[in-house]
Parts: C-alpha cells; structure tokens; sequence
C-alpha cells in the first residue's frame, strides 16, 4: 500500500515542523547561539571551540549534538580532531517560516491599517455632518453660535 498524496503532504509537513522544531530548541540557548556566532566565521575545533566556555569538552559536545539535531552544524573527525562547520541549509527552515509569518503579519497589519483608516474616515464624515447640522440650525433659528 503506497501513501496518498495527502498523506505525503502531511508526512512533509510533520517533517518540516519538526525539524524547525528542533532547530528553534536548537538556537534557545545562548552557548548554542554563541557556538554558531563562532562557526559563522569559519570551521573550528571542538576544543577551540570550548575555550570560551566554562566547561567540560563532553558538556560542549552535547551542545554541538544538539546543533547538529537541528540541521545547524556538521562535524567531521580528522585524525584525533573533530572539526565543526556551519550548515547553511540547516538555517533554510527558519528563514521558510519567517518568510511566511512575515507575508501574514504584513497582511494582517495592512488589513488593520485599512480598517483604522476606514473609522477615522467616517468619523470625520459623522463630525462633519454633525458640525454642518449644528451651523444649519443656528441658521434656521437665526442664533450665532460663540
């Protein structure tokens, strides 16, 4: 029995949730984010990696499993060395979504705009047409106003 399409779409779906998921949970934490500042600059060591970090090296590769979970960061093992590298389609997720949320949050805004503009229009035409019966009545009862 093969998926659906529908099924497919889902599956697709569930997969790309969860791995931006992932890569949010990723990035929550500031020695995570500090760790991908630093690769942003190029490829490091594991230990010149956790120089600036007060911990253990097994404590700082549980950070780097957790970046690499979430698409973020590749490691690769040269000789006695492990060598960390951003993955830059790791971030691709992230920025799909903050495009959308961006395209809905615009339109959203815009809509609101329209209909803030929309009330301020009609009550400049309600004050307008009360400030016009106000001057037509003074008229008619031959009162000035002041």
């Amino acid at each position: 029995m093969t998926p659906q399409g529908s099924e497919l779409t889902v599956s697709h779906m569930d997969n790309y949730q969860n791995q931006l998921d992932q890569t949010f949970s990723a990035l929550a934490d500031p020695t995570r984010r500090a760790i991908v500042a630093r690769l942003a600059e190029g490829e490091a060591s594991v230990g010149q990696l956790a120089r600036p970090f007060a911990m253990a090296l097994p404590s700082l590769m549980k950070h780097i499993r957790v970046l690499e979970t979430g698409g973020l960061v590749e490691t690769e093992k040269r000789g006695r060395v492990r060598t960390c590298r951003l993955k830059p389609a790791g971030m691709q997720s992230v920025e799909t979504w903050l495009a959308e949320q961006r395209a809905i949050w615009g339109a959203r805004l815009d809509r609101l705009e329209a209909y803030a503009m929309a009330l301020e229009q009609a009550t400049e035409k309600k004050a307008k047409r009360r400030t016009e019966a106000e001057a037509g009545k003074n008229v008619s009862t031959g009162k000035r106003k002041g």
